[in-house]
């Protein structure tokens, strides 16, 4: 069966529901215009639906019950999916501050189930954004990788025909294990599907978050997923954390300029406001906000070196100005999960990354993923000294007698913030 042919059929589904819903903004908690079809005779997308008498319950509560927040929630980020979703709960923890977020998790469902209630649920919402984990369940229902990456590419295609600029966060899905009939080289499988549907693909955000909670053999770590499924309280606040940085720079978060004032003796090397003084080699970007390439995008404050569509794009930015000086160099840098990024100093480059998970400073103590954290590197005689949080990166990195800082692109998003340069006598 066709997209355009399974698309046809979702909006068929939703005429009835959807004209209802229009007449009134009462639901009881068991609404019958909510219930799951008897049958999959003619419902979009393939594979498994659950149908056991708890699952068809929390789902039509839910649903009826989002029928009183369609006003209320209009404009919203929502987060889509099942139960890992549902337990953000509907204020998410306190994790979002000053974002307008609609839960649209459902325990239990699956890639089809949220095709088909992707109409009434979410797109009536007229979202800011969307935030998707999903697929965990049809593995457990036995469904093939690539039927549950087909139902994917449906929801993504009604999304997008909804709305081509809405951006899609799009999160791999979660580590489990097979005692939970969910095996990891399936949930790789899965994941590869998904990153192999949107790659190039500019409007869709997809975030490292399996790398971010597998142990060494692929699955969930007890710690964090007490059944092996679910998050505990410190699990979320570690998606949290992975979804922060997105958020900021789709702006929806950390939208005040940052009002820092380097110390004495230390110029700024980047305004805050746009990327003047910085460039291509073979060009600069005085007064722009945004690389010729959209690679690097001045905000708020930050530089930030956005997630490439592609998977993996290697870039580099410098300095128009050289430093042929003794120098200590200050920033702080902000990394997604597994982000591989890089610092140039007048030419070798300082890796710069999510070190617990991409490296190679894997031991680090005082590094703290997806937060702030500060690099200073002192140069002196032709060797740069590098520090991450006060732990020693490189103790003597050999560089050239001059020339520029440069700030690297590869894999995932990385921000940097409060860049500053002291030449020494």
């Amino acid at each position: 069966m066709n997209s355009i042919h399974n698309i046809s059929l979702i909006a068929c589904l939703s005429i009835s529901i959807a004209a209802s819903v229009g007449q009134t903004n009462q639901a009881t908690s068991s609404d019958v215009r909510f219930k799951l079809p008897a049958t999959d005779d003619g419902l979009p997308g393939a594979g498994p639906l659950r149908r056991a008498d708890w699952f068809q319950q929390v789902w039509t509560e839910r649903r009826s019950a989002w029928v009183a927040r369609i006003q209320q929630d209009q404009g919203a980020v929502v987060f889509l999916g099942d139960s890992i979703t549902q337990g953000w709960g509907d204020d998410f923890r306190g994790l979002f501050p000053g974002v307008k977020t609609a839960n649209r998790g459902i325990s239990g469902d699956t890639t089809r189930g949220v095709l088909i209630r992707l109409e009434e649920d979410v797109l009536a919402l007229k979202p800011a954004a969307i935030v998707l984990l999903i697929g965990t369940n049809d593995l457990e229902e036995q469904a093939d990788p690539e039927v549950i990456a087909g139902n994917f590419k449906l929801i993504l295609a009604r999304l997008k025909e909804h709305n081509p600029k809405m951006p899609v966060i799009l999160c791999q899905v979660f580590p489990s294990s097979e005692t939970m009939k969910r095996p990891a080289d399936k949930i790789k499988k899965v994941n590869q599907l998904y990153a192999a549907a949107v790659k190039g693909d500019a409007q869709v955000t997809l975030i490292e978050t399996w790398t971010l909670f597998a142990n060494d053999k692929g699955d969930a770590k007890q710690e964090e997923f007490p059944d092996l499924l679910h998050l505990n309280d410190a699990a979320y606040a570690k998606w949290a954390a992975a979804l922060r940085p997105i958020l900021a720079t789709l702006g929806f978060m950390d939208t005040a300029l940052d009002a820092f004032t380097p110390e004495d003796g230390f110029v700024s090397l980047f305004n805050g406001r746009d990327l003047t003084g910085w460039g291509y080699r073979t060009n600069n970007f005085d007064g722009h906000t945004t690389s010729s390439d959209g690679r690097y995008v001045a905000k708020n404050g930050r530089i930030i070196v956005t997630t490439p569509p592609e998977g993996r794009k290697v870039q580099q930015m410098w300095t128009t100005k050289e430093f042929p000086k003794d120098f200590v160099l200050k920033l702080e840098f902000r990394a997604t999960p597994n982000a591989d990024s890089g610092v140039f100093i007048r030419k070798p480059q300082l890796q710069c990354r999510d070190y617990p998970l991409a490296g190679p400073y894997k031991t680090l103590t005082q590094y703290s993923p997806q937060q702030w954290n500060e690099i200073m590197a002192i140069v002196t005689n032709g060797v740069a000294y590098c520090t991450c949080n006060g732990e020693v990166l490189e103790a003597a990195l050999k560089v050239p007698e001059t020339g520029p800082i440069g700030l690297e692109g590869d894999r995932g998003q990385m921000e940097y913030r409060r860049i500053r340069l002291k030449e020494l006598p």
